[in-house]
């Protein structure tokens, strides 16, 4: 599986909520497409970005298609320039993914 991580920072916070319904626009657009979901910073909690898009595909080729898909191509023309930067990651993630509970954390710390 693939994990696609992209990360924004907006020219001005108050477009956030319209930029994040865009983007839930793109969801389930194409088969192989497991998980989807747009989050918006909170103001109470520290960020260095206003939205978040955490999207999950089988394989490298689905996320291929989701990039190429017409809906996604328009929704980044439309998007594009309400972005002041952005921070992409994409990622394979293993059937028997790994995680670490606070105590291994307080022991590696």
């Amino acid at each position: 599986m693939i994990r696609h991580v992209v990360m924004w920072e907006l020219h001005d916070a108050a477009n956030a909520a319209s930029f994040r319904d865009a983007l839930l626009s793109c969801a389930g657009l194409v088969e192989g497409q497991r998980g989807y979901e747009v989050a918006l910073r909170h103001s109470t909690l520290p960020a260095s970005a206003h939205v978040c898009l955490i999207a999950t595909f089988d394989d490298a080729d689905a996320l291929k298609r989701y990039q190429e898909h017409p809906v996604h191509q328009a929704v980044s023309q439309r998007i594009g320039p309400l972005r002041k930067a952005r921070h992409l990651l994409d990622y394979e993630v293993s059937d028997e993914a790994h995680t670490v509970d606070a105590t291994e954390l307080a022991l590696v710390v």
